[in-house]
């Protein structure tokens, strides 16, 4: 089936820089954001034809943007703002995709919602705290307003590893949520993640957390303001360290491949005696079965986009885009038919959809035949 993506209204020449604080106020990059992922703009959208190369016209869109690494957000946002009047937030479409026939698609008690911010907080005395939405929680060194949990800024130079006292952070199927550790550093974590962290740091010694099993991204507060103690983070399979940077973890227990991808600063990856530097838009992928660490450059936005609300999907395979469903929304997925799980897909989505939206773009571009969901599970045709 073939999928095509609208970008030729792009002109020819390529900017030196793209500074979107130069471009757009912060309103506007809203206005943008807003549009792009519009659910009533995307459904009148989806009735354009158009006849247009997915994968050549994605890399047209890309090569004519080189923004600052800061910038990486909102030059996609500028790029799609020169053709926001062809298309919005969904660029799949396929030459013969209007059909009078679609399938109606078959609802039966529906419970599937999106996912929100929530997590379970495990204190150093074993006690569990729910953490949910606009619900607040304090405690002697740290507080929480459900949607991130911010620890005291603080460092012992007495303190030893005996004495340190760990906190986990667990997200759920259907959740995320957010933590600044006591030295600053600020992660976000996805769905189905775990995190296991120190309530506070020995002074000058290695800032140390893990990454029990999920996704997590790192803004990591630089060494230079910790007495040169760099940072590392750990799980069964690799450990990364970092002076002051930010980068992205995915090591979820369903799947064999360990993703790190470097947005900026260096980090290094080891795993048993292999070890390999990552500089920006490089990705490491760690085979967790033959120990192999292969580095290849990979578009960051797309790997990173969760964290700030958005699906961004860059000719993903239908099973590979639905593993991803599957843990936002908490639900099961079945394919009536295999060769579905190999269907292409580019698009950029809100994570705030309804399943039945996102479902419904995948038929109407004729991805799907028709979808099914009785309570939490999703069966697709």
């Amino acid at each position: 089936m073939s999928k095509q993506i609208a970008a030729s209204l792009l002109k020819d020449e390529k900017p030196n820089t793209l500074d979107s604080s130069e471009l757009f106020s912060d309103q506007e990059k809203e206005e943008i954001l807003d549009r792009l992922t519009n659910e009533s703009e995307i459904a009148s959208r989806l009735h354009s034809k158009a006849k247009i190369n997915s994968k050549e016209d994605w890399k047209i869109l890309q090569s004519k943007i080189d923004a600052p690494r800061k910038t990486y957000y909102w030059r996609y946002a500028a790029a799609a703002a020169v053709v926001i009047g062809m298309f919005t937030a969904v660029y799949v479409l396929k030459d013969d995709f209007l059909n009078d026939d679609v399938a109606k698609p078959i609802i039966v008690n529906n419970q599937i919602v999106p996912g929100d911010n929530k997590a379970i907080l495990t204190l150093e005395t074993g006690e569990e705290v729910n953490l949910v939405k606009d619900v607040k929680y304090t405690a002697e060194n740290l507080q929480t307003n459900g949607e991130e949990i911010v620890y005291k800024e603080s460092s012992d130079p007495e303190l030893t590893k005996e004495e340190i006292a760990y906190n986990f952070l667990t997200i759920p199927r259907g959740g995320q949520f957010q933590i600044t550790l006591s030295d600053g550093t600020h992660v976000w974590l996805n769905s189905e993640s775990k995190l296991k962290y120190p309530v506070r740091f020995i002074e000058g010694g290695t800032r140390e957390v893990e990454l029990l099993y999920g996704e997590a991204y790192f803004d990591v507060s630089p060494s230079t303001e910790h007495k040169g103690a760099r940072f590392k983070v750990i799980n069964k399979s690799q450990s990364v360290e970092v002076l002051g940077t930010e980068f992205n973890i995915k090591a979820y227990k369903d799947e064999v491949t360990v993703y790190t991808t470097l947005v900026e600063g260096k980090v290094k990856v080891r795993s048993q005696e292999l070890a390999q530097d990552l500089v920006p838009n490089q990705q490491s992928k760690l085979n967790t079965t033959t120990n192999v660490i292969d580095v290849h450059q990979v578009d960051v936005y797309n790997e990173i986009a969760w964290k700030d609300g958005v699906f961004s999907f860059e000719d993903k395979s239908l099973k590979d885009i639905m593993t991803v469903l599957s843990r936002w929304y908490d639900i099961d997925v079945v394919f009536e038919k295999k060769s579905l799980e190999s269907e292409r897909f580019v698009g950029v989505l809100k994570k705030n959809y309804s399943i039945e939206t996102i479902l419904s773009i995948f038929q109407e571009a004729n991805i799907i035949n028709g979808f099914e969901i009785d309570t939490k599970s999703v069966i697709i045709k």
